[in-house]
This record gives C-alpha cells, structure tokens and sequence, in this order.
C-alpha cells in the first residue's frame, strides 16, 4: 500500500480560496452564491416564503408554534387518527421529545462506539471488492455501507431476499417530490409505484423483521417500537423515515466527500493523516459547503415577523440550507470556499445547519459522520486510487438534495 505524500505548506498558502487559511475550491454540487446579495426572507410567486439567511434559517427551527412541512407530512395529517403514534419525522411538542429521548441511545458516541467493529468489517468488504475488480462505481459503494449500517441500527436484518438497498432507493428515486403540496398532484400512477414499493419493502424487509423481534428481542429500534405497542404500519412508517435520513443521504455524502477529497490532493493527504478529529473536522466542512438536503420546510402556527418580513399564520417556509451554510455574516470570509477548522462564532456546529437544528435536527449526525470516516480513509489512503468517471450530478425531488451517479474509481496500477 501507498500512501499520498504530505502536503507541502507553501501549496496550500497558494490555494484559489483567498482570505481562507487552508481553503480549497467551491462547492461541487451546487453553484456558489453571493448570499450577502440576497434578502434574509422573500416571498415567492409559489406561494412560499424563502429563507437564505443563516439566522432567520436557525430560529424557525429552533421555534415553537412551527411543525414539518412536506415529505408526507400532509398524507401523515390525512391518516393521523388511524395511527396512535405519528411517525418521530412529523410528531411535536411533548410527544416527539419523549421520541428523541426514547431512541437516542442508539446514536450516542458510546453506541456508535459498539458498531465500529461491525462498520470496520464492512468498510474492509467493500474495499476488497474493489480491489478484486479493479474498478467499481463508489456511489454502489457508499450504498451498500450506507444501507447494511442502518439496518443494523434500525434492525432490518431479516430480510427474505437480497436486495434491500434497491428496494429503499426504489421509492426514494421514483418516490414523491417533497416540497408541501406535491403529494396532492401526483399522478395516480406515480402514486400506485410508490404503493407497490413500499409494500415490497414491509414484506420483504419490515415484517420479518417484526416477526423476529417478537420472537426474541435485540438492541435496535425495531425491538423499541414493539416495547412501545407501535403496529405494523407504524413501525414500517419509522423505517421509512430512516431509511430516508439514515441510508440515502449518507450514500450521497460519502460520494461528494470523495469527489471533493480525491479533486484536492493535498486536502486528501491532510485528511488520511490527520487524527479523528482532524478527519471529522474536514467531513463537516464538506458537509457544510454541500449539505445533502438543500431544502427543509417548516409550516407556521402562529404569525411571525422573519428578517424583516411579515410572515402570516399558516404560511410555508423554505430554509435554503446551502444559502444558509453559506452566509459570510456566520461562516465568516470565502463563505463558498472549503476551508477545515474555519473560525466560526459560539454555537455554531461547524456543518453549520446541514444536520438540520433544533428538536428535528438529526439524531443520526454522528453515526453518518463516523462511517463515513471509517470507510473515506480506507479508501483515501490507497495511492493508487484512481477517477474514471467523474459523478453525474442530479436531483433528488424527495430529499430535495443531489444525487451522484456513474462515479466509477479503479484501485490499481494504470491500464496498459
């Protein structure tokens, strides 16, 4: 094995990124913006207030009186008398806090300490098929870890057939457009895929889950919602939602993170040297510069005034993250630069709000970021890591994020 050089100080005092120490390039999946050119919230002609300021974006998540909106949450109203527990994604108040409290053991740093044997053997599976092969496609890669880590936290581990990552991905690829009102004109045969996909993945995947856990209890969330009386439906609703938040976007994060470490060779070298929290420290200046889901939406109980702007009761609210993340009144100078360890004000994570803040915020965040980490420096630290195929850059309507697609690598020498 190989490993890339350390890097050299004088290169990276030479970086494009000026007035940022140790800065390396722009975001790779979204164009940069000017976010000081841009009012802290507008109104738009859909109907939406708009909101690209970090401040205004942090304090409707941090607020009382303002609830999910979008992703289902209107199907979820529609159905709410029908299940006696919501599900965590589009619960409130005293309900979803006894929810958070309930589950976050299994995403603790001591919990998350309990998987690394499992995430570690995983991670050394996966590199070994690429070396075996010479070349795969890292964004199958990333999937497959993404997918195997959550089902054991979750426990959709007694699936019938193989298979369970293309059933997750089928109905978030094909699944519904998120943005509040999107579920009411879809096509009724869009809505009889995502119907059928979905019942694929309780046969296949959920139900005998259920059915193992009934016969004998484990450590993981399925067993939790069965202590709790959840049913059927509302135990495959969970996994949906994790499915979603705990294997899709970390799919797509371990994808940009890669593209943006092997586009930057000293960055890599930084990285695949550096201590843990040095490793971590990068990932989430990644992630803040490319945050998975762009957009999160939040609807308004009670009138608010937001940056100026009069915002009436029962209005929809539109939190441009990448604006967000992006703001140099927060972030500080060369805002769209990548820039690891970059000074940042008194409580302010340094992914800044790509996990989301406040009592929705994601419980998985450090889980996401430790295997990500564990599988990005096995790979990374190979030399003779090399791009094919760039990633082909789309959109997911579902998680209103991106999607990176035919990032093919070789591990070996070149072809002849």
């Amino acid at each position: 094995m190989t490993q890339p050089p350390r890097p050299d100080p004088a290169h990276l005092s030479g970086s494009a990124a000026a007035g940022c120490p140790l800065g390396f390039g722009a975001p790779l999946t979204h164009p940069a913006r000017d976010v000081t050119a841009l009012p802290a919230v507008t109104p738009g002609g859909d109907g939406l207030y708009h909101v690209h300021h970090f401040a205004a974006a942090r304090e409707v998540l941090r607020l009382g009186g303002v609830a999910q909106a979008g992703f289902m949450s209107e199907s979820a109203g529609e159905h709410g008398p029908g299940l006696t527990n919501p599900p965590v994604l589009f619960a409130e108040g005293e309900q979803h806090h006894d929810m958070r409290r309930q589950t976050a053991r299994y995403f603790t740093p001591a919990a998350v300490a309990g998987y690394r044997p499992m995430i570690s053997a995983l991670a050394d599976r996966l590199i070994g098929q690429l070396m075996r092969r010479g070349e795969a496609s890292l964004d199958d890669l990333s999937l497959v870890l993404a997918v195997e880590v959550a089902a054991q936290v979750v426990g959709l581990t007694s699936s019938v057939v193989p298979g369970l990552e293309r059933r997750v991905m089928s109905f978030v690829e094909h699944g519904l457009d998120s943005q509040p009102g999107a579920a009411q004109r879809m096509g009724r045969g869009r809505q009889t895929r995502m119907q059928t996909n979905v019942a694929a993945f309780y046969l296949l995947d959920v139900r005998p889950a259920i059915a193992a856990r009934r016969r004998q209890r484990r450590d993981d969330l399925i067993s939790h919602l069965l202590d709790r009386g959840y049913s059927d439906t509302e135990i495959v609703t969970e996994c949906l939602t994790y499915a979603t938040a705990g294997m899709v976007t970390t799919r797509e994060f371990i994808s940009a993170a890669a593209w943006q470490l092997l586009s930057h060779p000293a960055l890599r070298a930084d990285y695949v040297h550096g201590t843990e929290a040095e490793r971590h420290a990068i990932l989430h200046e990644i992630l803040r510069l490319e945050p998975v889901v762009r957009t999160l939406y939040r609807r308004t109980d009670v009138a608010l005034t937001l940056g100026g702007q009069d915002i009436p009761a029962g209005s929809v609210l539109a939190l441009h993250l990448t604006d967000a993340n992006a703001d140099p009144a927060v972030v500080g100078a060369a805002p769209n630069a990548l820039c690891p360890a970059r000074p940042l004000p008194r409580g302010v994570q340094a992914q800044a709000l790509a996990f989301g803040d406040g009592h929705h915020r994601c419980p998985g965040a450090f889980l996401a970021i430790q295997e990500s980490d564990m599988f990005l420096r096995r790979l990374l630290i190979w030399n003779d890591l090399q791009v094919l195929t760039p990633p082909t850059l789309g959109t997911n309507e579902t998680v209103k994020g991106y999607e990176l697609r035919g990032f093919r690598v070789r591990l070996g020498p070149p072809r002849a």
